[in-house]
């Protein structure tokens, strides 16, 4: 699993470093898979019943799964989502009123 999450993070910043912005984008989006991966294994990836605890009990009886991790998860996948939502329209956006994909082109449209 490290070496998964070592390439999406290596592939997530080659992407960034294009000039396309999509290429950005789709960085973004790897760069957020890679981070969700890596919270996933840090936490330890054990196989067991929901973490619920029983009436007068202080410790869930048993294996339990972390819920901690999976509530991070969830929000940095809706977070994730957002984020994509926002730079889609953004990129529609700029390529309406300038007219290219290249960052490079882009500057040089504020003279």
């Amino acid at each position: 699993m490290a070496f998964v999450v070592g390439g999406l993070y290596a592939a997530a910043i080659y992407m960034m470093l294009r000039r396309s912005i999509v290429k950005l984008v789709i960085g973004l989006v790897l760069l957020s898979n890679a981070a969700n991966l890596l919270i996933f294994t840090a936490s330890g990836l054990t196989r067991g019943a929901p973490p619920l605890i029983n009436a007068g009990d202080v410790l869930p009886p048993g294996i339990s799964a972390d819920p901690l991790a999976q509530a991070l998860i969830l929000t940095a996948i809706v977070i994730g989502f957002g984020v994509l939502a926002f730079a889609v329209v953004l990129i529609h956006r700029a390529f309406e009123v300038v007219g290219v994909d290249d960052m490079d082109k882009m500057k040089d449209t504020d003279t």
